[in-house]
């Protein structure tokens, strides 16, 4: 068993079965008995009769909220972009941290590094 429970979701054609079955039944407690057997409440057959009135159980069934648009093709790009650039800082970052830890183990060795404004000198 789940620990949360998802909503019941009923087809047209369910619903329309479950309305033919009802409005066969004549005798005093069928209803009730058809109710209990399905797992319905009395609710559901007066929202799903008013929804056959207006004719909303006759197509597919709706679908609720805003209606869905179409992926945009250019944010696969953008987001691949956006991790090769976060994946650029972090190694930019990490070679400062490396250059720095450099300069300062070589001025604890006294060793006096060439700046890097200035071009070194190649050996002919």
């Amino acid at each position: 068993m789940s620990p949360t429970r998802t909503r019941r979701q009923f087809t047209a054609t369910y619903k329309l079965q479950i309305l033919a079955a009802a409005d066969a039944c004549t005798k005093p407690g069928e209803l009730g008995a058809l109710l209990r057997r399905e797992g319905l409440y009395s609710s559901h057959l007066a929202v799903w009769r008013a929804a056959r009135r207006r004719g909303d159980l006759q197509g597919p069934a709706k679908r609720r909220g805003p209606a869905r648009s179409a992926p945009d093709p250019t944010r696969k790009q953008i987001v691949e972009l956006e991790r090769a650039l976060a994946k650029a800082t972090a190694r930019a970052e990490r070679a400062e941290l490396i250059i720095d830890a450099q300069k300062k183990f070589s001025q604890l060795l006294g060793l006096t590094l060439p700046p890097l404004d200035e071009p070194t000198e190649t050996r002919s």
